[in-house]
């Protein structure tokens, strides 16, 4: 089980976007933005590269993906819960499919994970994550956007090829290099 974590901070995000730099605080979504970023903060250190805020999940909850980059280069992912700035899930985030850590548990390949997706969800790929779990499984987060334009964030369970989670971003701050080119 993961431990959850909070504490109470006024913390402000500076997100450098194509314009400029935006401040976003939790006020100006009406969540728990800055008890999420307290809680991910307190787990990793790093400096914060990514914020989605993605619709309720099949637990019924709003979600924040909070993606954190350490000082020794390593990508972490943290799904906090927007209504009470809890997290709930962590996993690593690793460069490819021949990482170690994914190659040792993935059975099927990322072109069998896309294949399964786009059937559900048919759209164009917008960006492939490996992932690994806080129980050390391996999991491909596939980002499929539609004709209407709605994002889906797939997430494939990379032994048995299942679906196990599906989100729909509402929106996004920051980018990771190399995304969406």
């Amino acid at each position: 089980m993961i431990k959850t974590y909070r504490k109470p901070t006024h913390i402000v995000l500076p997100v450098a976007l194509a314009f400029g730099v935006a401040l976003v605080s939790s006020n100006s979504y009406g969540g728990m933005l800055e008890e999420c970023l307290s809680a991910a903060s307190q787990i990793k250190s790093g400096d914060f590269i990514k914020v989605e805020y993605l619709n309720p999940s099949a637990e019924g909850r709003p979600t924040y993906e909070i993606e954190v980059r350490t000082p020794k280069d390593q990508e972490w992912e943290f799904m906090c819960d927007a209504s009470s700035g809890l997290i709930y899930e962590i996993e690593q985030e690793v460069d490819t499919a021949d990482h170690p850590l994914f190659k040792k548990h993935a059975k099927i390949s990322v072109k069998q994970a896309s294949e399964a997706v786009l059937e559900l969800y048919p759209g164009k790929i917008e960006e492939i994550e490996y992932e690994i779990e806080d129980n050390g499984d391996a999991s491909y987060e596939i980002d499929v956007v539609d004709e209407a334009g709605t994002e889906f964030k797939v997430e494939v369970d990379a032994v048995s090829g299942k679906v196990i989670e599906v989100h729909v971003e509402k929106w996004e701050i920051g980018e990771e290099s190399g995304e969406r080119q």
